[in-house]
């Protein structure tokens, strides 16, 4: 009786084994942002790996040789393109990977920045995620490429992509009806560097940077005493660190200007999970919230 019953639950366990067992699809993500948004789309069938981590800087990124064999382990890469990842193209090349990259930002229509030019970016800003319409693009594209390796969960991918959009379009909204209840007269910041532009673009408030699109361009002496100048003959009232810049810059400004530090805002990069900014959502929330904080009053 008891062999019988042994015997009914092995083989109970048999028949279950491959539902329970499935091999997710490894897909790796370039930097943290991305990578959440991969794994709202691709649910329970991926495995989701991120090059660049959380809180970590992708303009000064290194690629370690460990990097080159998680891109070859994977299935999927996906990098946000409009030339973000400078280090990409070496890494790739490098590791000889057989899996399809596509750029999450394809079809975006990428912001160009009159007369800059920095290491990375030349005058494209590729910070397109601080859009929250851009980034259905982005989730639309994910959701491609997804099918595409993995046709037989096209139907699950879909139905995750709807979902996760359903919240994008509140938050979108969220940001807006948040945004109008600063004076407009009022909207106007200072960060770190320029990771704003799109957020400025559909959102309506002004960021000035003393530094390029990249983290890598140091301002020069006469750039800082222009911003410190704006802020006095402008009267801006906040400044903002950012999670993936030295501090020292922006301390160095509000403390010559007298104008208060409006907390953090997270540009290119998650925070740790039990940080203020685990998910794309959570960094689009915080980010306007901080700021209407500084703003409003």
């Amino acid at each position: 009786m008891i062999t019988r019953r042994v015997a009914l639950v092995v083989l109970a366990a048999v028949f279950a084994a491959p539902a329970a067992a499935q091999e997710k699809l490894k897909v790796l993500a370039s930097f943290s942002i991305l990578g959440d948004l991969v794994q709202n789309v691709g649910g329970d069938r991926v495995e989701v790996g991120t090059v660049v981590g959380a809180n970590g800087n992708a303009h000064v990124y290194a690629p370690s040789p460990a990097d080159s064999r998680r891109i070859v382990a994977a299935k999927l890469v996906v990098v946000n393109g409009l030339g973000f990842e400078g280090w990409l193209d070496r890494l790739v090349k490098a590791s000889d990977t057989k899996a399809p990259v596509v750029a999450a930002s394809a079809g975006v229509k990428p912001l160009q920045r009159a007369g800059e030019r920095d290491h990375d970016h030349d005058r494209t800003d590729p910070h397109a995620w601080q859009s929250v319409a851009n980034v259905k693009i982005y989730v639309a594209n994910i959701r491609d490429a997804l099918s595409k390796v993995d046709p037989a969960g096209q139907g699950a991918y879909a139905a995750n992509a709807a979902a996760y959009l359903a919240k994008l379009d509140a938050l979108d909204q969220e940001v807006k009806d948040t945004v109008a209840k600063i004076p407009p007269d009022r909207r106007r910041v200072i960060t770190s560097h320029n990771a704003f532009g799109y957020f400025q673009s559909a959102y309506g408030i002004a960021f000035i940077a003393p530094q390029g699109m990249s983290t890598e361009a140091e301002p020069s002496a006469k750039d800082l005493a222009a911003i410190i100048a704006l802020i006095r003959r402008e009267k801006i009232s906040a400044v903002f660190l950012e999670n993936v810049t030295d501090e020292r810059l922006i301390r160095q400004v509000a403390s010559e200007t007298r104008a208060k530090i409006g907390g953090t805002l997270y540009s290119d990069a998650l925070t740790e999970p039990n940080g203020p900014a685990p998910t794309y959502i959570d960094l689009i929330r915080h980010n306007v919230r901080q700021l209407a904080a500084a703003l409003a009053s």
